[in-house]
């Protein structure tokens, strides 16, 4: 090593250093999540639907995915908080109707864009969509349409911008379909950064724990009651409710017939004769052992 007429060594030929991590590429992953399902991983065609993270998909994925569980196998992963379809919103977007590009391009042109500015849906800037219609903008452009909240002490100009002072709410018109939307809660933005993804999971898990529970039917209820006994003694008030009521007409005409009926029997018992009453019971009333088949013989009792 030297004083040999050869190359001396250094630190860097002797020492090798932990090569870097191959780190992914970031205008692929852009692309993916803006052009390609997030479940699928096939392009994006309408109907579109996104979830409360802001997570593009195909319905039909979606739909396929809720019928078999298995039919992705990173499906819980991606969208395991999809319940049903009434977790995510299908979204109306506007299709990109400029000019195609040219086939040496590498870079595929956006499928969408916002109806507002025309910018294109491609990753570059934030979009969002509205929860209550589904419309879909450049965060840009429904920040400058949109109205600033008036000031509080002016209730006459709060009513007709549409703000709920008892609530808390912000109401706004969608610039698109005109329907009222929520500034706070209804924005969702679309395919957000991890930290803000983080955010929207606890917010959706707070919405849907304040979700009313949906109650029993009433076949339900009747079949629990009835499963499950009741220590408490029935009172005389329940026991009343529970007796079926007679109707009084039906009573009536029934004590009619029974008293029809003992008349007719009274005046058959009358016109009877002296041996055919003595075959039914004793003349003097005193009750004897001996039965009509029995009487005048003799009988040996043991």
């Amino acid at each position: 090593m030297g004083n040999d007429g050869g190359s001396i060594p250094d630190r860097r030929d002797l020492v090798r250093n932990k090569p870097k991590a191959e780190q992914a590429d970031k205008a692929n992953q852009t692309r993916a999540r803006w052009f390609f399902c997030a479940l699928s991983k096939r392009r994006l065609q309408e109907p579109v639907v996104a979830c409360a993270l802001g997570k593009l998909y195909n319905k039909d994925s979606i739909i396929e995915y809720l019928l078999d569980k298995s039919a992705y196998g990173d499906g819980e992963e991606i969208c395991g908080h999809i319940r049903s379809l009434k977790d995510v919103k299908t979204l109306k977007l506007t299709p990109n109707t400029s000019q195609a590009p040219s086939a040496d391009s590498k870079t595929d042109r956006a499928a969408f864009v916002c109806p507002l500015n025309l910018k294109e849906m491609n990753g570059s800037q934030p979009f969002v969509y509205l929860w209550t219609c589904g419309c879909v903008f450049s965060q840009a452009g429904l920040r400058a349409v949109s109205s600033s909240p008036p000031p509080r002490e002016d209730a006459g100009k709060l009513e007709k911008k549409g703000q709920d002072l008892d609530s808390g709410k912000q109401l706004d018109i969608c610039p698109q379909c005109a329907a009222k939307y929520d500034k706070t809660q209804d924005i969702i933005l679309l395919n957000p950064p991890p930290e803000e993804e983080e955010s929207m999971f606890s917010t959706m898990i707070l919405r849907r724990a304040s979700e009313p529970v949906k109650s029993k039917g009433k076949k339900r209820k009747a079949a629990s009651g009835a499963d499950t006994p009741s220590s408490e003694p029935p009172t005389k008030k329940n026991h009343a409710s529970s007796t079926p009521s007679i109707n009084p007409n039906i009573a009536s005409a029934s004590r009619a017939v029974a008293s029809s009926l003992a008349e007719e029997e009274a005046k058959r018992k009358a016109n009877m004769s002296d041996a055919v009453k003595s075959l039914y019971g004793p003349k003097d009333g005193v009750k004897r052992k001996e039965t009509f088949m029995t009487m005048g013989t003799f009988t040996r009792y043991a």
